[in-house]
């Protein structure tokens, strides 16, 4: 199981389509803490190709999501992808 595969299932269960987290609530499903990089927009920008450094994303975008910071809080808003 990787690091981001709890996410991954959460919002795979999601009937809607979209929906916003705080960093805590992402830690709470992952049972674990968010890197210092998570705090900059890019680690959540949504790459055509995510290298095997960039698993995060491979999380979201398997469950059919975009994901993107929200300026100046530690929140993050997913949107399905169309």
């Amino acid at each position: 199981m990787g690091k981001y595969d709890p996410l991954r299932d959460y919002l795979k269960r999601q009937k809607i389509d979209a929906l916003e987290l705080s960093f805590a609530e992402i830690e709470l499903r992952l049972r674990a803490m968010l890197p210092k990089g998570a705090r900059l927009p890019a680690w959540w920008a949504d790459e055509v190709e995510p290298t095997p450094r960039e698993v995060q994303r491979e999380a979201w975008r398997a469950a059919g999501f975009r994901a993107c910071l929200i300026a100046g809080k530690e929140r993050v808003r997913f949107e399905r992808r169309r």
